[in-house]
């Protein structure tokens, strides 16, 4: 059996399903040599013009360029340079409209000729041969040559295939209708096209190399047979006539019978498939140095006087290309890129020529009617009958339409090569190839979306990682630093409880706040264990002494006791006397008067604390050496009594000022509701002396028991405390006398505000009734203690009614006397307040 190989050498071709055979109309095109064209007045050279990323510039608005200069460098993934096409000057670097159906803008760079067609050095490689692989494919790289048959993919990466390649085949079938430029160019420079495939023999080191023309074509193919007529690796098949032969999976099925896998590329099965076009712009890479600055493009249709194949310089406006060859528009004249089967309609004829344009198609109306409306599908299956891929066109438009992109990838979508053919024969004139590669473009973007969020989610998981070791990091810090601060708590602790084991007291309370503070960091709640501990060893301690102490059962401390306070009440009762007689005659007398008497107040405090030391020092009683804790209490209780007289002066001193304001006027009534007011204070002031008065005799009477028997001296305080509190009463009741009868007083002038006024004085009167009877308590709470002390200090109890029993009748006279005599003054400036009134 004959391999495939030896089948090929013999001349077999296989055929491939489906195809269409539509009018070639290329004959038009082919009558004249290639021809070139005089410069434009302006390029514009978009900067991808390939399958990739963009190169970088490296020139600038204003730079003089040379022809053949780069004006791009390759950077990125699949990226190749763009260079200048003749010399002149950079005008500007700018979006412009991209030659593609969408006209969407791209980066472009426009270059404004200056007619000379200057070129760069150069640096043609001759011998080839001599240079590495890896030089080659530079050098192509660095030249921006690209896949010139339509699909734009880098001719570098095609250069290094990953597994061993047998066949290298090279495509100049151009079975599109109207296109005839790969067929002018075999015709003209077969010869150079036989040396640019050697040079990728080189690379390659295929077994066979198969160039595959068109039975179309006999031109092109007598002149590459006679050009490899010596070289057996060489072979020039012919091919039967028929759309879309020319496709690179339809291609390699005709000449070798294999398939290449969905998905794959040709190289997966061993062979590599380049453009005509592709090969001529690697031999003038290699043998001339230059780059790919131009390409052979095929200028046809029926508005077009001299169709023929032009060098078009590349980013030379269409618009130019179609004026130099007689293009007479028509009404409704459409442009298009490409061939009528695979090409698209140009938005605009100001578009750049790039390098997978290979034709400008201008038909007219009749030539190339525009399509009719679209229709319902007749299922005739006509579609799937001329699909090259053997796919399903009519169930392909269904889920396009409804947008299942998942039953259209389960479809093989992708292994459709856009050729047209379904279109082509549809009936109902439905635009399918329009369908797919929308569907397409959208399941394209589907899937960078996808990746885009994978990697978004990668970076996130990769975000959250690391601030999880971060927190980590952190607690393990914080706990290492609080272990650190146990540890060195437990370490204070262990010294603290060695010094409390040493009897020391200070080493104890340390040793306690230490634990207190260790147990708080490692709970952070205080711990107050031991400090109660501490506490009770203390209190115990205090018991101890004080059972081991001796009672002081001397009379000295009584009589110090009793001495202070007979020195406080003297004070008190000639402070109180002095104001009460001062007052009757001038307020502001009585302010001096109150002033002298606190004075007095504090001078007798001192004393009597004074003779209660000099008590202690000279008695030999005294209980100075036994207990000085006691004489402690009795000074203390004495400087009490002394600031609490000082501030009951202070009282009387504010209220002698709100009185000082001078009498009012007759003629004023304004000044009559004054006088009122001041009246009214005056009525309140004598209530307080009278109040003061109660509390002197309650402070005296505790004192005047005899010394023999502190029991009497109790009752007889007693006696006096009620005494003082039934002579409050009586000064309180006849101060609302004096209150009711007031209201009369003020002018006649104005009697709203002698009401008023009226009020106000009832309202004050009745707020000092209570002062009075909260003072006479407080006295009687003082009182209360004192005896409660004095009886401490005597280490005796017994009952009340024993007490009662002897009450001294000289002191209940002298206490009712002196009640006697506080409430009559107080009647008394009660009724001169009256009188002042009335006159005024």
């Amino acid at each position: 059996m004959e391999s495939i190989l030896e089948q090929i050498e013999r001349g077999k071709l296989w055929s491939i399903p489906g195809g269409v055979h539509p009018t070639p109309n290329k004959a038009s095109s082919t009558q004249q040599p290639i021809k070139r064209l005089p410069l434009p007045e302006s390029l514009t050279i978009p900067i991808k013009q390939h399958i990739g990323d963009n190169g970088k510039l490296l020139v600038k608005v204003g730079d003089f360029v040379l022809k053949g200069q780069a004006l791009t460098e390759a950077a990125g993934h699949w990226s190749v340079p763009v260079h200048a096409p003749t010399s002149g000057t950079i005008a500007e670097i700018a979006m412009k409209p991209s030659t593609h159906p969408s006209a969407l803008p791209e980066p472009s760079i426009v270059l404004t000729p200056d007619g000379e067609d200057t070129w760069c050095e150069l640096a043609p490689w001759p011998d080839f041969y001599a240079k590495s692989d890896q030089e080659i494919i530079d050098r192509i790289q660095n030249a921006g040559i690209s896949g010139m048959g339509g699909a734009g993919f880098p001719a570098y990466i095609k250069a290094q295939p990953k597994n061993e390649i047998e066949f290298l085949i090279i495509n100049g079938v151009e079975c599109e209708p109207y296109i005839s430029a790969d067929d002018m160019l075999m015709r003209e420079h077969a010869n150079e096209l036989i040396k640019g495939i050697e040079v990728l023999r080189k690379l390659y080191q295929p077994t066979k190399i198969l160039i595959g023309i068109e039975d179309d074509k006999p031109e092109a193919i007598e002149a590459l047979t006679k050009a490899c007529e010596n070289d057996h690796y060489t072979q020039v098949c012919a091919v039967p006539t028929k759309y879309p032969s020319g496709g690179e999976k339809q291609l390699i099925q005709i000449l070798t019978s294999k398939h290449v896998p969905q998905g794959g590329i040709p190289a997966d099965i061993g062979m590599v498939v380049h453009n005509v076009g592709t090969i001529f712009a690697i031999y003038q890479a290699i043998f001339h140095g230059k780059p790919l600055i131009e390409r052979v493009v095929t200028v046809t249709g029926d508005t077009i006087t001299t169709p023929c194949n032009v060098w078009g310089l590349l980013g030379t406006p269409i618009k130019f290309l179609l004026e130099q060859n007689g293009f007479q528009p028509q009404q409704w004249q459409r442009v298009i890129m490409g061939g009528p089967m695979m090409g698209f309609t140009l938005p605009s004829v100001r578009l750049p020529i790039i390098k997978t344009s290979n034709c400008v198609l201008a038909p007219s109306a009749k030539e190339m009617p525009m399509p009719g409306e679209e229709k319902a599908c007749i299922r005739c299956s006509a579609c799937a009958d001329a699909c090259p891929a053997s796919l399903l066109p009519q169930q392909l438009q269904w889920f396009a339409k409804s947008k299942e992109h998942d039953k259209l990838e389960e479809h093989n979508l992708f292994d459709c090569i856009e050729c047209g053919a379904c279109a082509y024969v549809c009936p109902s004139e439905i635009p399918l190839v329009q369908y797919y590669r929308v569907a397409k473009a959208e399941i394209r973007q589907e899937r960078e979306d996808k990746v885009k969020a994978e990697r978004a989610k990668e970076r996130f998981e990769a975000r959250n990682e690391r601030l999880k070791r971060e927190q980590e990091e952190r607690q393990n810090r914080h706990k290492r630093a609080a272990k650190r601060t146990t540890d060195e708590a437990k370490s204070k602790v262990e010294e603290a409880t060695k010094r409390v084991a040493s009897n020391d007291k200070s080493a104890a309370v340390a040793a306690a706040l230490a634990r207190a503070k260790a147990k708080r960091n490692e709970s952070g709640e205080p711990d107050n264990s031991e400090m109660a501990k501490l506490r009770a060893e203390r209190k115990a301690q205090a018991r101890a002494y004080k059972e081991e102490k001796p009672i002081a059962s001397s009379r000295g401390d009584k009589k110090d006791a009793v001495a202070a306070a007979i020195a406080r009440a003297k004070a008190k009762k000639a402070e109180q006397a002095e104001t009460a007689n001062d007052v009757t005659t001038d307020p502001r007398k009585a302010a001096v008067a109150a002033a002298i008497a606190r004075a007095k107040a504090k001078k007798t405090g001192n004393d009597a604390e004074s003779q209660n030391a000099d008590t202690q020092a000279v008695d030999p009683a005294a209980p100075s050496k036994d207990d000085p804790r006691k004489a402690a209490v009795a000074a203390a209780i004495a400087r009490a009594k002394a600031k609490k007289a000082a501030k009951e002066a202070e009282p009387q001193n504010d209220d002698t000022q709100a009185i000082d304001p001078a009498a009012p006027s007759e003629d004023d009534p304004r000044k009559a509701a004054v006088a009122a007011a001041i009246a009214r204070a005056k009525a309140k002031k004598v209530a307080k002396e009278a109040e003061s008065q109660s509390d002197d005799t309650q402070a005296v009477e505790p004192a005047a028991p005899s010394e023999d028997d502190p029991r009497k001296a109790a009752v007889a305080a007693a006696i006096a405390r009620a005494k003082a509190k039934k002579a409050a009463k009586e000064a309180e009741s006849q101060n609302d006398d004096t209150q009711a009868v007031e209201p009369a007083a003020p002018s006649e002038d104005d009697p709203r505000k002698a009401a008023v006024a009226a009020a106000i004085a009832r309202a004050k009167a009745k707020k000092a009734a209570k002062e009075a009877e909260s003072q006479t308590l407080n006295t009687q709470e003082d009182e209360s203690s004192v005896h409660k002390i004095n009886g401490d200090i005597e280490g005796q109890t017994e009952p009340k009614d024993a007490i009662n029993n002897d009450s001294p009748a000289p002191l209940e006279a002298e206490a009712r006397k002196k009640a006697a005599i506080a409430a009559a003054i107080a009647k008394a400036k009660a009724k001169k307040a009256k009188q002042d009134k009335g006159s005024e």
